[in-house]
């Protein structure tokens, strides 16, 4: 288990969860004021994923035939839709907690609630590590991750200010 966080962690789909966690992070924000059913967060979550997945897939493919001048290869495409799953991942995370209160394990309040700040436990573990392995100690990587979240909270909290 440990290696394979440790690949997870190597791997160049970090900045892409976390582009999507930020995503995912705004539409649950967004909707809060207003809730739909969990069941149509759910669907919106994934919905969008699939969108901001395949927006990230087709800039990729415009950006390297324009950069090298041919099709894409085989090997690029993999690549490319590896990040754009990284993508959907990160923006569809929320759909978890908005799932368990469909089948009634959750309120919808609380769906929103752990969606929240599930999204900003999610930015700040990946702070966290992006700090830990540029060299941070352990305390300077845990500020930076305290950072990276306070801004992700001080975006809840405005929204809630505004509302």
């Amino acid at each position: 288990m440990r290696a394979a966080i440790e690949a997870h962690l190597g791997s160049q789909q970090i900045a892409r969860i976390v582009y999507g966690s930020i995503v995912g992070l705004t539409l649950v924000v967004a909707l809060d004021d207003h809730p739909p059913s969990a069941g149509v967060m759910v669907a919106w979550l994934m919905l969008t994923a699939l969108a901001v997945a395949l927006a990230e897939l087709y800039s990729e493919v415009v950006g390297a035939e324009t950069r090298e001048r041919h099709r894409v290869t085989r090997s690029q495409l993999a690549h490319m839709l590896d990040g754009a799953a990284a993508v959907a991942f990160g923006v569809a995370f929320p759909a978890a907690f908005f799932a368990l209160s469909v089948v009634g394990l959750i309120e919808l309040g609380t769906a929103f609630a752990l969606a929240k700040w599930g999204g900003l436990v999610l930015i700040g573990f990946y702070g966290y590590w992006a700090s830990r392995f540029s060299g941070a100690s352990v305390t300077g990587a845990l500020l930076r991750a305290a950072l990276v979240a306070a801004i992700g909270a001080a975006l809840v909290v405005l929204k809630a200010l505004l509302h």
